[in-house]
């Protein structure tokens, strides 16, 4: 009788979190990013403010991070109702609230089985045209980007005054040592972004490495708020053998109710410019890419706007810098 009582609670608890989680996420606020094409900076609807403000800043709100949020328990609960028939009812509303275009998705939305399915979805290959150029960089996937040259392997900006070490990023100080004084690019994946990310060149990916952690949002509010977040929160790193641009790092940060990093490449097989690599669950999440030294340039705009605290929009395979020949 008493695990029937416990198991009855357990879930009458997981049906609050989600109804919690899920109405926070409805309410926006507006970030300032910088748009490449029209050179100006442009407010965008971002999912969830008063609660990431909650969560990260106030006293109680920080208590309630430390004790539930960050937790994985709270994101499988949430990342497991995403996955249920029941949270596909939620789609539509989600695409009138941000905009979300549709045209561009190979299923159309009675198709989609649950909220993840959405979330994960497939685009049509030509709305993300590729630049095949050898020596052009394009971007893994859709999100907001920065990037850092020079790096000091254990002081990588996180944001302006907060930074952290590559090697209790990856806990591999060999494969680390690779990286110095090389370029750090980070993609940031917002909740209404396309979740998939690809190589970025042809090449030999190598074996996936899986490093537990917390669930912190990836959010810039919590970025300031908890001092080396990558290095606290689940993330997976591989080594990538690319052609043209030496060996390149990929680290995959997960975050609040992220409920799966889904690597969906063979290791030690041989990719084409691209290829998908993985996806993420629902939730905000976030790509970093370290290259070495002397092996690519920038764009210009990207690295000003770093500089300056800002973002650069952009998407899967946008034209994001160049090899150094």
């Amino acid at each position: 009788m008493e695990d029937t009582c416990h198991s009855c609670n357990i879930i009458k608890f997981a049906r609050i979190l989600i109804c919690i989680f899920y109405k926070v996420l409805t309410i926006v606020f507006m970030i300032q990013v910088y748009n490449r094409t029209t050179k100006s900076y442009e407010e965008e609807l971002i999912a969830g403010k008063k609660y990431i403000e909650w969560t990260y800043e106030s006293p109680i709100g920080k208590n309630f991070t430390e004790l539930i949020v960050k937790k994985k328990f709270f994101s499988k609960i949430y990342g497991l109702y995403c996955d249920t028939k029941l949270s596909s009812k939620k789609i539509p509303s989600f695409i009138e609230n941000f905009n979300i275009d549709m045209n561009i998705s190979k299923k159309n939305l009675s198709e989609f089985n649950s909220f993840n399915d959405f979330f994960t979805r497939e685009l049509y290959s030509d709305a993300r045209p590729i630049d095949k150029d050898n020596n052009v960089l394009i971007s893994p996937g859709d999100g907001r980007i920065t990037a850092y040259e020079n790096i000091d392997l254990d002081n990588i900006v996180q944001v302006k005054g907060l930074t952290y070490s590559l090697k209790e990023l990856i806990n591999d100080d060999n494969i680390a040592n690779k990286y110095i004084g090389g370029t750090c690019i980070i993609l940031r994946l917002c909740p209404t972004d396309y979740h998939r990310f690809h190589f970025i060149d042809s090449g030999i990916p190598l074996e996936n490495n899986y490093i537990q952690g917390h669930y912190y949002s990836v959010n810039p509010i919590a970025l300031k708020a908890i001092p080396k977040l990558f290095c606290e929160n689940k993330r997976e790193w591989s080594l990538f053998k690319s052609d043209n641009f030496k060996d390149i790092l990929h680290i995959e940060v997960g975050a609040t109710c992220v409920g799966s990093i889904i690597q969906t490449y063979s290791p030690n097989v041989k990719v084409n410019k691209g290829e998908e690599k993985g996806y993420f669950k629902f939730g905000g999440s976030t790509t970093i890419l370290f290259f070495e030294k002397d092996s690519i340039n920038v764009d210009t705009d990207i690295l000003e706007q770093s500089k300056l605290g800002f973002e650069c929009k952009v998407v899967f395979g946008e034209h994001i810098g160049t090899k150094i020949i």
